[in-house]
């Protein structure tokens, strides 16, 4: 009997210490593998349409937050009424319908950003329209991310070259600076933005492009003349295509903006175009037009002042201990029947430091780039202007503008005195000399020559529709001959008189050989 409990006893034990041992194995096993516990809203789509979707349920849900449709299409959550959630679609709604589940992502839109943008083609989303492999991301950025503060601002100091007579002597435009540059269609905005950017070639400026609802095969000529150019190697083209979602759309700029910001943060040079903002308005009008959000003038929602100056309120020269780097707008609007006192450009101009103004009239008569030197300005770039345009181009925007309003005058034929005749005349010269052909920029030193011929009136001799060919030669002259002053020039020292004499020395002898060859 004692024998056999004492046998009772052991079996007991070793059953005991055999099931501790199981125990602790299952929870070390239990504690190498314990999925975290997460709680995890989901909603139900009650009304899909045209780039919008209604969700009931997601009470947690913040503003601007990314949710994931059954199908793995993304939307951003832009109305928060109380107890419907208006989405904006990010992508293709062909597969979703009423009663689809629809949950939280937990994260804000968000773009790649890094050095792996470089020469890129992408859509608002990062995906590449170039055929080429993934974009390698450095980081993850919001779309929408606050303005540098006033603190960390820097004034606009440095010069954005564009290469352009008209812009860079007349209308000059800062690095950090936001230039509007708006015109009826079809007057050369785009071609404007493209040269700017073709003439930032070995100047360390990054460019990004942001096309919104262009028509496809003008992104692809725009792309085509960036390679042809070489400056595809240095800019970020993002294409929002008018035939995708409104969405997309509505985040493009903000999402080009974050990309600029990177490398801006990095302390680099960076130009950004729109191209253009009034389609980008139209978006969020027919956004906010189905989702139910009041109209106001025009159908627009109230908030689409602070639509672009938020966005454009991101541009900035930041101070040296914030990096030193910064970041010019240059955004484009279309005007109708050259009306600038409609809704969104009044807008944009106020929002902006200045705007260039392209003139159908200009246009027709083939005066390109066709610049209104008379509606256009620049509020802040002519502190940032070098000093050798100062001591040349002082009173040539004056004299132009009088000789505009002279011309206008001649043309009902009144009998003209011999002083208005040659300041008529004198005005066309400086007209001709500040057209431009498309891609063909010019550097600081040889605008300079070329703007200082036609202002002592080395021109007024020469017969109007020889000056171009005549400029030729005078740019081929400075290059060769005066590579001591051309460099003082980019260095940004002070024109002095002895310079000017020797510049106009060059013209003048560049000027004989042009007649001596046109004879022969």
């Amino acid at each position: 009997m004692a024998g056999s409990e004492s046998e009772r006893g052991s079996l007991l034990s070793d059953f005991r210490g055999a099931a501790e041992g199981a125990e602790r194995a299952l929870k070390r096993a239990f504690d190498a593998d314990h999925p975290p516990l997460a709680v995890e809203e989901i909603g139900v789509v009650t009304a899909i349409g045209s780039g919008i979707a209604l969700v009931s349920g997601l009470p947690g849900i913040g503003a601007e937050e990314m949710v994931q449709f059954s199908d793995g299409t993304l939307g951003m959550a832009f109305n928060l009424d109380p107890g419907e959630l208006g989405v904006i679609m990010l992508g293709d709604a062909g597969n979703i319908t009423s009663g689809d589940r629809v949950r939280r992502t937990g994260r804000v839109a968000d773009i790649p950003v890094g050095e792996g943008l470089l020469g890129r083609v992408i859509d608002t989303t990062a995906k590449p329209l170039d055929g080429l492999h993934p974009v390698r991301a450095e980081e993850r950025w919001p779309v929408e991310r606050e303005a540098p503060p006033i603190v960390a601002r820097s004034p606009v100091t440095e010069p954005l070259q564009t290469g352009l007579k008209a812009i860079d002597a007349l209308i000059p435009i800062g690095r950090g600076q936001r230039e509007l540059i708006l015109g009826d269609r079809q007057t050369g905005k785009t071609t404007i933005a493209l040269d700017t950017m073709i003439n930032q070639a070995g100047k360390d400026v990054i460019c990004v492009y942001c096309s919104i609802g262009q028509q496809g095969a003008d992104v692809a000529k725009f792309v085509a003349q960036l390679t042809e150019h070489g400056a595809l190697e240095y800019s970020v083209v993002m294409i929002a295509s008018g035939d995708g979602p409104a969405g997309l759309r509505f985040l493009a700029p903000f999402a080009a903006t974050t990309i600029a910001e990177y490398f801006m943060e990095k302390g680099r040079d960076v130009l950004v175009v729109y191209d253009d903002l009034t389609l980008h308005a139209r978006s969020y009008r027919e956004l906010s037009l189905l989702l139910e959000r009041p109209p106001g003038r025009e159908a627009y929602p109230g908030d689409i002042f602070y639509l672009h100056s938020r966005l454009l309120e991101r541009s900035a020269h930041l101070r040296s201990e914030f990096g030193g780097g910064s970041l010019t707008a240059l955004p484009i609007i279309e005007t109708q029947g050259q009306n600038i006192s409609a809704y969104i450009p009044t807008n944009l101009i106020s929002i902006t430091d200045g705007q260039i103004y392209l003139s159908p009239q200009l246009f027709q008569r083939n005066h390109l780039p066709a610049i209104d030197v008379g509606k256009s300005v620049s509020r802040v770039g002519g502190k940032t202007q070098l000093p050798a345009y100062r001591g040349v181009t002082g009173s040539l925007r004056l004299s132009y503008s009088q000789f505009e309003e002279l011309e206008t005058f001649a043309r009902f034929g009144t009998r003209l005195d011999k002083r208005t005749r040659d300041t008529i005349e004198r005005g066309r010269r400086v007209r001709k000399v500040l057209t431009q052909p498309e891609h063909q920029a010019l550097a600081i030193p040889e605008q300079i020559a070329v703007l200082l011929a036609v202002t002592e009136g080395l021109f007024d001799d020469l017969d109007v529709e020889r000056i171009p060919r005549a400029e030729i030669q005078i740019v081929e002259a400075i290059r060769t001959d005066l590579p001591g002053i051309s460099q003082k020039i980019e260095d940004g020292e002070e024109l002095a008189e002895d310079d000017k004499t020797a510049i106009l020395d060059c013209v003048r002898d560049a000027l004989d050989s042009f007649e001596k060859l046109e004879v022969e």
